[in-house]
């Protein structure tokens, strides 16, 4: 019976839904990253329970056509890429059958998935970078990402999917903790100040965000002119944060250097953003999903559209240009002020931005506009769209509906709600019974069913992926 530590000789029949290979041994399956199907490896045993077990790759004994050789030197100890052992293009093959298998597993949906829409730039494409800052076991301060399952930071100098003002960055903040004698905050004892650096562009303009446990810093007047050396356009904020919690922002900002927002032009929309306005990470990804995304306006002007989760009102200005009316519903203060900044410097009469929670200010919206023609966008965040909104668009009879999701689990437990294969019993959801004996692709009255479906590789090299789904109602 094999045990914890011992070394196993064994082939990847698959990669799991996180990116693992999975081998099977002995009545085991084991999970082991960095293993690609067909592959034979040694791999040693981390933990094993019940069944299941996870291990660590020691040697590749006969490599896959499809393995590439990782950019990174930390790949496999930091936790962000877990796909870099991939040629980019099974990368994309890969995703799509992630969100085939979560449809049907957990929606009951069996559909044809397209290949993944691919970034043009398979590494440096981020746009945002958010780094947490500690200290070593020597207590020095130490920049990097946390280790996949923990709290503890793996250094780093650079990143691979980050652009080179990351790296720039990264080494003006040591710079300034190591002479300025600013400590990493311990999370153990409590100690020190800088927590994490958060970092926008925009537009070749930059957003920096220093997060910190303590509400003042010293010579932060020496840290601006430090970032002045490399960066020509930028907002410095001080955010405090001494909570204990994983919540990487606080509520308190402090405006240390620029205007506080920057301003960007997109798809012949003015937009600005500020330090927590919500923008997808990748541009060249974020204008083709875009574009698709406005293709399901007509465009007639004859419609209502209603943007769930609409962030900072960049898709919703974009909208606007199109539709009749367009309503942007965002649970952020500040992502609304840049809605309405924008809507203002677009000179958008037609566009109205609301500042509330989804499920409790869409039913409002709908009963206002009651008899018109009514689409829905929903770009809801990683737990996916409230139940209850869910219900309420059952409940609507919305003829079609548009939803970019970035978790293939949650798109797949909601499409399998909005089409009726899964139904709600006892406050569980179950595979409704109405289903049993129909074709796989027929759609019962009253449901959706997915007009298109075509997932879009937003993050490269990891294994998240945005998929946009285009619904309309079985009458």
């Amino acid at each position: 019976m094999a045990e914890k530590n011992d070394r196993i000789c064994g082939v990847v029949e698959a990669i799991g839904a996180g990116g693992e290979g999975i081998i099977r041994h002995e009545g085991t399956t084991f999970f082991v990253p960095a293993c690609l199907p067909g592959e034979k490896v040694i791999f040693k045993i981390l933990k094993i329970k019940g069944g299941v077990g996870y291990g660590r790759i020691e040697e590749v004994l006969t490599p896959a056509e499809e393995r590439a050789r990782p950019k990174c030197p930390v790949f496999l100890k930091c936790g962000g890429c877990a796909l870099q052992h991939l040629t980019y293009s099974a990368q994309l093959l890969y995703k799509s059958r992630v969100v085939k298998d979560a449809l049907k597993k957990i929606g009951g949906i069996t559909v044809d998935v397209p290949t993944a829409i691919k970034s043009d730039f398979p590494y440096g494409y981020r746009n945002k970078l958010q780094m947490p800052i500690g200290v070593d076991k020597d207590g020095n301060t130490v920049l990097g990402f946390f280790a996949e399952r923990s709290h503890r930071i793996v250094p780093v100098s650079a990143c691979a999917i980050h652009p080179e003002w990351a790296e720039n960055l990264i080494a003006i903040v040591k710079r300034y903790a190591r002479e300025c004698a600013v400590k990493g905050y311990d999370e153990t004892g409590k100690t020190g100040a800088l927590r994490h650096i958060v970092a926008r562009e925009v537009g070749g303009k930059f957003i920096f965000t220093l997060v910190t446990a303590k509400k003042n810093l010293p010579n932060t007047a020496y840290l601006i002119e430090l970032l002045k050396e490399k960066f020509e356009t930028f907002t410095l904020y001080l955010n405090f944060n001494a909570a204990d919690t994983n919540v990487i922002l606080g509520k308190e900002f402090k405006l240390l250097h620029g205007a506080g927002f920057v301003e960007a032009k997109e798809q012949g929309v003015y937009y600005e953003a500020g330090p927590i306005t919500f923008l997808q990470v990748n541009e060249n990804v974020r204008t083709k999903l875009y574009k698709d995304a406005l293709k399901t306006v007509t465009g007639e002007g004859d419609e209502v559209v209603i943007d769930a989760y609409s962030g900072g009102g960049l898709l919703t200005a974009m909208i606007a240009k199109k539709a009749k009316r367009v309503y942007g519903i965002e649970l952020e203060a500040e992502a609304v002020r840049c809605a309405n900044a924008l809507k203002e410097k677009n000179r958008l009469s037609n566009m109205t931005n609301i500042c509330g929670y989804v499920e409790e200010r869409l039913p409002e919206v709908l009963n206002i506009e009651k008899g018109e023609k009514v689409r829905l966008i929903l770009d809801p965040p990683r737990a996916g769209i409230a139940r209850s909104v869910v219900k309420a668009l059952l409940a609507s009879g919305i003829p079609k509906l548009t939803i970019i999701s970035c978790n293939p689990a949650t798109l797949a437990r909601d499409l399998g709600i909005l089409t009726g294969r899964l139904i709600e019993k006892e406050g569980e959801l179950v595979k409704n019974p109405a289903y049993e004996g129909l074709d796989k692709t027929e759609t019962l009255s009253g449901y959706y069913e997915i007009e298109r479906l075509q997932p879009y590789d937003m993050f490269p090299q990891t294994r998240a992926i945005e998929t946009l789904v285009c619904l309309v109602r079985k009458a």
